[in-house]
């Protein structure tokens, strides 16, 4: 598993700021504002930083961006960069500007003056975030890691607060790990073996195979996996840090590689489809995290593993399948896959668990790329209570998130000739047919969250916090939605 760079933090220390080599970087306020460190490496570098702030490309800067400052006469550092940000600057500002020194540094040390900042943890959180570097497959010795070093006022208390941090960060690296690997070497095996691995951190692991979830039922899951040689599985992680209360059940969309079945994908961007488990990544992701920082809760993560192939074994497009429910579907496209195998999955969540509340997440539908883009997740709930809590918790993370519809008015479309339900109804409302289609299959008084993530899982771009590639987005608002709403 990729690591998060290791930080470590000291007390501010302004000579050996002037000494240091590779990249230094330093806080300035919107107005130029300097701590007294700060100040002395000004005037090391011939007051560049005064003349810097005075331009007007400081005045345009956003909070917690920087500017670069290539070889500064008057110190020992190759780079050194100058971070806007008051003292009055929130979460997301410090995490921005501690990932967009991460972006700026170069290979070897890492000096960030932070002084009394007061949220240093935040900004060496954002660092370690965007310093993800995924390095499986390229040949060649990887770099040394840098050595990341924050001075502040307060190291201890500094430390003490990134602790729980530390965990979120291995949280989201394990769900970017998944999600960068390719799908010959992530296969239905490989994704259960690393997740089983994880009953070495204190995870309960149970991995449920295909003979097991035939006498269950699971046949809408079945079905999608048929056409693979790899075999189809569900794998449950249990976290029961909390009393004797019912858990939160979180529930992943695995689909290791989506070629669409017989409904065959266009060849071009097909490659892309690795990313089609980010559901079941972020799951595990999330899971990982709360055993490692400990959480006073019961959270059970259960992801349906299948690889969706044509072959003459595979599901064809009008076979009717019945469900672990008992309803029966008719399978119309049999790229809407995912679908059958969360709707499997919730219930038996529910049927096992039964859950005080269930959250499902999935790279479910294109239509949910059209409606909202990269930048923002579609949230679909049946409980207005619990959906604004996860609202709350993901603002909270600066996670995006859209609140969409999930009324009646569509059913009409999910009719089908012969079976109680098609798994597909038209192009127009793709997203929202999609989550009325899992409303079927979550039981009555069940609150319960659809997070469409196909726009958000991935970035061909990078975002503020992650390079190009998984961004493992979820983590942070799940985890967040676990402190504030389930722990004891």
């Amino acid at each position: 598993m990729t690591a998060p760079v290791p930080v470590t933090f000291a007390e501010t220390d302004a000579a050996a700021l002037l000494e240091r080599e590779g990249t230094v970087a330093v806080i300035l306020g919107p107005e130029g504002e300097m701590d007294a460190a700060t100040g002395q490496v000004n005037s090391a570098a011939g007051e560049a930083l005064a003349r810097l702030a005075r331009s007007a490309r400081w005045g345009k800067l956003g909070e917690g961006e920087l500017v670069e400052l290539a070889m500064p006469a008057g110190l020992a550092a190759e780079r050194l960069c100058a971070v806007k940000l008051g003292e009055g600057a929130d979460m997301a500002a410090a995490r921005k500007a501690g990932a967009a020194i991460a972006a700026a540094a170069g290979e070897g040390r890492v000096t960030i003056a932070a002084a009394c900042f007061a949220r240093t943890a935040e900004l060496a959180f954002g660092y370690a975030l965007r310093a993800y570097d995924f390095r499986d497959f390229r040949s060649g010795e990887a770099p040394a890691a840098p050595q990341v070093e924050v001075m502040c006022d307060d190291p201890e208390a500094v430390a003490e607060a990134s602790g729980p941090m530390a965990a979120l960060a291995e949280g989201v690296f394990f769900t970017r790990d998944l999600v960068n690997t390719p799908a010959n070497v992530l296969t239905t095996d490989d994704f259960a073996a690393r997740l089983a691995a994880m009953q070495e951190i204190g995870l309960e692991v149970e991995i449920l195979e295909e003979e097991e979830l035939a006498k269950l039922g699971l046949r809408l899951l079945l079905s999608v996996g048929q056409g693979s040689d790899s075999p189809s599985k569900v794998v449950v992680m249990r976290w029961q840090g909390g009393g004797e209360e019912a858990p939160l059940a979180l529930v992943g969309k695995g689909v290791v590689f989506d070629t669409g079945g017989i409904s065959l994908k266009p060849g071009a961007g097909m490659e892309d489809m690795v990313m089609d488990m980010g559901g079941a990544g972020t799951v595990a992701g999330v899971m990982r995290a709360l055993a490692l920082r400990r959480a006073k809760a019961n959270v059970v993560g259960l992801v349906g593993l299948v690889e969706n192939m044509p072959s003459g074994s595979a599901t064809r497009p009008g076979d009717v399948v019945r469900s672990m429910k008992g309803d029966t579907v008719e399978n119309i496209n049999t790229d809407a896959e995912g679908r059958l195998v969360l709707a499997d999955v919730l219930w038996y969540a529910q049927e096992r668990f039964k859950p005080a509340a269930i959250v499902d997440l999935a790279t479910l539908t294109g239509a949910i790329i059209v409606a909202l883009g990269h930048d923002h997740a579609g949230v679909f709930g049946n409980d207005d209570a619990f959906t604004g809590r996860f609202m709350k918790a993901a603002e909270a993370e600066g996670e995006g998130a859209w609140h969409m519809p999930l009324t009646p008015a569509y059913d009409k479309l999910l009719k089908s000739r012969v079976a109680d339900l098609k798994n597909v109804g038209g192009r127009p409302g793709g997203a929202v047919i999609a989550a009325r289609f899992l409303n079927n299959f979550v039981g009555e008084g069940v609150p319960w969250i659809h997070l469409d993530i196909a726009g958000t899982a991935w970035s061909k771009s990078g975002t503020e916090l992650a390079p190009k590639g998984a961004t493992g987005w979820g983590v942070l608002a799940l985890d967040r939605l676990v402190r504030d709403d389930f722990e004891a």
